[in-house]
């Protein structure tokens, strides 16, 4: 069986972070969802969980950081272009998201942009061409 990840967020409202998430391409999963939680599935193996604050101190007794002027992690998505990272990026604009200030990073074989949900928890979108980036990644000959 393939592993899964669950990347589980603290979230201020989870009904406006569902519609958002649901915008940018998850699917709500109802069994695994309430009023305080939401599973947001990506694919087979990748899945946010969107918790209430409240939910999401049942699992930590450490403090819930503001995402919006701390960095807590870095999760990369990757995608199948980089045409489908700039419409992930315009679609989480208009949903009320927004492009991180940093720069994109195009290295031409590898493509990665950043954008805040909500809540300013950062998701990171790379694309990669597999094979020029093995080539690009070889030492030089002697």
């Amino acid at each position: 069986m393939a592993k899964l990840i669950f990347v589980n967020l603290p979230v201020a409202d989870i009904a406006a972070s569902t519609a958002f998430y649901e915008q940018i391409g998850a699917t709500k999963n109802a069994m695994f969802s309430d009023a305080t939680t939401s599973c947001m599935v990506f694919s087979d193996t990748i899945h946010f969980m969107l918790l209430s604050h409240e939910r999401f101190r049942t699992f930590t007794s450490k403090a819930i950081v503001d995402a919006r002027g701390m960095t807590e992690v870095l999760t990369c998505l990757s995608e199948d272009s980089r045409d489908e990272i700039d419409a992930r990026i315009a679609t989480a604009i208009a949903a009320g998201g927004r492009e991180d200030t940093d720069a994109a990073q195009d290295y031409g074989f590898m493509y990665g942009r950043r954008l805040e949900d909500l809540d300013g928890h950062s998701i990171d979108l790379m694309w990669m061409d597999v094979e020029a980036a093995a080539k690009a990644m070889q030492p030089p000959a002697n």
